[in-house]
């Protein structure tokens, strides 16, 4: 078997593993969500839940990713994915036991969150050690197609299985998923990276490598642009995520809500398989900036038009172009960036990537209810904007998208003015990576 035929099946095995426990990973926290929900009648306590499966790992991201440059990555990827079972697995014995509390859940989000921030940074490494450079964005793309299948099917038979089986059933089934990736692990050997100039200079106390992820980023435009073009991003997705439901609700029924989503999670499906074939083309750089321009447009649309026809068309468009943005900039930073030190360089790019997520849920209802007051009857737009975008319910709340559209194209206009982004693939030489099998 060549080398690049051996690279692609071992990764396949990883990817189908991952798949798998993903999935699982959707059943349980639609389910628990769920549980929560029902148990308290309390929407914060339901949304603490969001809260807590996302701060912990952006908070450990540094110290993760320079943990993980020292640590044999699949050896990370099998104890991480253990110690996520092991937390599933304690939730289903307090849950069977009948000792569940809600603060259990919170609990054991923090520590899945914490053993996340290890698992995401030491996949993506080790995905560049067996993936051939040139197959790099249809590998981005193939884990897209994992993230849009857990979140259309997920949701879905997690309902059905809380339904007929109760959560007892869900959380036994997470476990068992968690289980299946770990066998896969088991039966694969990853390369090892070699020591590059990057990483020797990088050498230094667990803190000096956590910072260096950071000094290697900003030390370099091209980079550092890419990075806080997808934080503002990011806060401009955030925003978009919480007020599409309030929108949508606004003009439609709830029946519509679930099958905008649908369509949504279709496009991003959609999008996924295209990244997974196509690979994000010669210049990556141009699919990110492209698609981000795409999705400003579809925010802006769905709040100057808003309509049930107009959801479904944004909808499936603004997620189509999402793995593909996500994809071509996961096969940049995979392609420039030393094996070695990727660890804690994507540990470093994660957690200032979405650091941004919490802000955006922070402000996103405050503005919501300022901009609904001034579309408003007699509001102060009301005689203004309000003739042109409508007045009453809703209509606040599609011109802060509007609003939000117009920025997100802003952003991508500006990105592409930007000539250290727009030339990152030329400025930066490829990274050579020699890999010795384990």
């Amino acid at each position: 078997m060549s080398k690049t035929a051996r690279g692609t099946h071992i990764f396949g095995i990883i990817w189908f593993g991952q798949l798998v426990s993903l999935f699982g990973s959707g059943l349980t926290g639609f389910a628990l969500g769920i549980w929560v929900y029902q148990q308290t009648g309390s929407v914060t306590k339901f949304a603490l839940i969001s809260l807590f499966t996302t701060l912990p790992g952006i908070v450990i991201s540094p110290i993760a990713g320079a943990l993980v440059d020292r640590w044999d990555r699949r050896w990370t990827m099998i104890l991480n994915d253990a110690g996520a079972g092991l937390s599933t697995l304690i939730v289903a014995v307090l849950l069977f036991s009948g000792k569940l509390q809600v603060w259990h859940i919170y609990l054991a989000m923090a520590a899945i969150s914490t053993f996340n921030a290890f698992q995401w940074p030491a996949y993506t490494a080790a995905t560049t050690l067996i993936v051939p450079k040139q197959h790099l964005g249809r590998a981005s793309g193939m884990v897209q197609v994992a993230d849009a299948a857990s979140q259309i099917l997920s949701p879905a038979l997690a309902g059905i299985l809380v339904a007929v089986f109760k959560i007892h059933a869900v959380l036994l089934i997470d476990v068992c998923t968690f289980g299946f990736s770990l066998l896969t692990l088991l039966f694969v050997r990853f390369p090892k990276p070699e020591t590059t100039p990057e990483g020797k200079m990088g050498q230094g106390s667990l803190l000096q490598e956590a910072i260096y992820g950071w000094t290697y980023i900003t030390s370099r435009p091209g980079l550092w642009g890419l990075l806080i073009f997808f934080a503002t991003s990011n806060f401009f997705t955030g925003i978009v995520s919480v007020l599409v439901t309030p929108l949508v609700l606004a003009f439609a029924p709830v029946a519509v809500l679930g099958t905008v989503l649908t369509v949504g999670g279709m496009g991003m499906l959609a999008g996924s398989i295209v990244m997974s074939v196509w690979g994000g083309g010669k210049r990556r750089i141009y699919s990110v900036l492209s698609f981000t321009l795409l999705g400003g447009v579809c925010i802006v649309f769905a709040g100057v038009r808003p309509s049930v026809v107009v959801f479904f068309f944004t909808a499936f468009f603004y997620f189509f172009g999402e793995p593909l943005i996500n994809g071509s900039s996961q096969a940049i930073w995979q392609s420039k960036i030393p094996a070695d030190i990727q660890g804690r360089v994507f540990a470093v790019r994660r957690a200032i990537a979405m650091i941004s997520l919490p802000l955006a849920y922070v402000v996103a209802g405050p503005l919501a209810d300022l901009f609904e007051l001034l579309l408003a009857e007699g509001g102060l737009l009301a005689s203004s904007i309000g003739k042109i975008i409508g007045v009453g319910r809703g209509y606040g709340i599609a011109l802060l998208f509007v609003l939000i559209g117009t920025l997100t194209v802003v952003t991508a206009i500006a990105g592409y003015l930007y000539p250290h982004l727009r030339l990152v693939e030329d400025e930066l030489p490829d990274a050579i990576v020699v890999a010795v099998d384990a």
